[in-house]
């Protein structure tokens, strides 16, 4: 590797890092929210949390990677092509195949890491991710009641309180238990006091001053009981039962579960599309790298006007065109009517075959033209954009003698390096 694929794979990996960390952080948003909420009303430590963003890393990081190869190589080949340093390559006889050569080896090594990442991290994450939730509701010795909420912590069971008095017992409390087939109770008491026992999902409610209203489906009839105490027993969910009720989709295993599955459900005669579109993606998904490679070169080289934004506007673009038609083929694939094996490949040879055909263009260094429908729309829109500026011909003009002026420098600098 010499001195240039050494400064084109520096520069490629530069705004990997930086497009993955950013998009990785925007996935999280989401959850910060929710991790607020556990540190603050459920008691989670602060290392637990830190262990819970390191297990949720592998889902977003599948995602992530293959977005951060495409706009690397889409904003490098675009700074490339607008400061003239690929005049200056061409010049010394660079052609797009040579070009590609590193970002080649930069999509290799991305497709390596996003492998690594589907099939090892991921169901390592998600596992480790139901293991710690698991053990927080296990071991946690306190749960958070709050007034004039709906708490539902109990099973089958619905629990207001109005006042909180110290920090077990509680005034004005209205529970709603339906635990019990065929018979809904409604209780409201003047106070209560809950007493939990250490390690135990057990809860004791002791209830005093009030009013237990009962209705039997069956029997049709209604009656209330007025008491000075009653005694009632909660239970949080178990671990257990929540291992039972958690719903572990395709995408948490691995591609050896997922091959057992497959051949469990062939012969039971059930419908495995959904398994097998989920092991087929596992595999499609890491070689978007490569196909990102590809069709990013002449996506970056050919919008040398627009700009460092312009070329994230390119990659977004391109980005959200493809997981729209894989979202579309992987439903297509799991409801039967694609092959389930192959449809979710289908995204990856449509910009496959695109990237040859501009890596072909580029390397013939033929021009290469919308069709009339997108150029009518593009001279549209640049109409209405160039409208409200009457001075932009003089700006135009202005930059175009900086661009040359600049470029000519740099012409110079990259043919030095190219000696």
């Amino acid at each position: 590797m010499n001195t240039l694929d050494r400064y084109i794979f520096t520069e490629l990996l530069k705004i990997f890092l930086i497009s993955a960390g950013g998009i990785t952080l925007l996935l999280y948003l989401d959850k910060f929210l929710l991790m607020t909420e556990m540190l603050v009303s459920q008691g989670v430590s602060l290392f637990d949390l830190m262990r819970l963003v390191v297990y949720l890393s592998p889902a977003y990081l599948a995602v992530t990677v293959p977005m951060s190869v495409l706009v690397a190589v889409v904003v490098v080949c675009n700074q490339f092509s607008a400061s003239n340093e690929w005049t200056a390559m061409q010049v010394a006889k660079w052609s797009f195949l040579r070009l590609l050569q590193p970002v080649a080896l930069f999509s290799c090594l991305a497709y390596l890491i996003a492998n690594a990442i589907i099939l090892y991290a991921l169901p390592w994450g998600n596992q480790s991710y139901k293991e710690l939730i698991f053990d927080h509701i296990q071991k946690r010795h306190h749960f958070e009641i709050q007034p004039n909420v709906f708490n539902t912590h109990f099973d089958n069971l619905t629990l207001l309180v109005g006042e909180k008095k110290e920090a077990s017992h509680f005034k004005k409390i209205f529970i709603e238990n339906s635990r019990t087939p065929g018979l809904s109770q409604v209780i409201s008491a003047q106070e209560g006091i809950f007493k939990r026992i250490p390690d135990s999902p057990v809860v004791h409610l002791r209830l005093k001053n009030g009013t237990i209203h009962e209705s039997h489906a069956a029997l049709g009839n209604y009656q209330t009981v007025n008491f000075d105490g009653y005694d009632l027993t909660l239970t949080l969910p178990s671990p257990l039962r929540l291992d039972k009720k958690a719903f572990v989709g395709n995408r948490e295993l691995s591609p050896r579960e997922l091959v057992h599955k497959i051949q469990e459900f062939k012969q039971k005669g059930l419908k495995y599309s959904g398994p097998a579109v989920e092991l087929s993606k596992k595999f499609s998904i890491p070689f978007a790298c490569l196909v990102f490679g590809l069709v990013g070169i002449p996506l970056g080289l050919q919008f040398k006007s627009a700009g460092k934004s312009g070329s994230f506007a390119v990659s977004l673009g391109t980005i959200l065109t493809y997981y729209f038609c894989l979202i579309t083929t992987q439903d297509l694939g799991r409801l039967g009517i694609l092959n389930p094996y192959l449809s979710v490949w289908i995204p990856n040879a449509i910009l496959l075959v695109l990237g040859i055909y501009l890596g072909q263009k580029l390397q013939k260094e033929t021009a290469f033209t919308l069709p009339d429908p997108l150029l009518r729309l593009a001279a549209r829109l640049s109409s209405v954009f160039k409208q409200p500026f009457p001075a932009g011909n003089k700006i135009q003009k202005t930059a175009a003698n900086l661009r040359y002026n600049q470029g000519s420098s740099n012409i110079t600098t990259t043919a030095s390096k190219l000696r």
